[in-house]
């Protein structure tokens, strides 16, 4: 996925009202539920999501492999 159509999939994802739980699925197969608005900051084409417990994961565009939950209903896929 394009480091712009990144940042702004997940910042209208985080941004959504009322907030929608989503998920992020890295090429490596690990699966993240971003599950609170305030558990994700993206910038340049990167995002850190602190899992519950205070454990960071850091992800990039190049990374990400499909979100469940976009704005459309649709999974989003790198090659959209």
């Amino acid at each position: 996925m394009e480091a712009d159509k990144f940042d702004r999939t997940m910042i209208a994802l985080r941004e959504r009202v009322p907030y929608q739980p989503f998920t992020v699925v890295l090429v490596n197969g690990d699966r993240h539920e971003v599950d609170h608005p305030k558990a994700i900051v993206i910038r340049d084409g990167v995002a850190v999501y602190v899992m519950p417990g205070g454990a960071p994961v850091i992800f990039d565009h190049e990374g990400v492999r499909q979100v469940i939950g976009d704005l459309m209903g649709q999974p989003e896929s790198p090659g959209a």
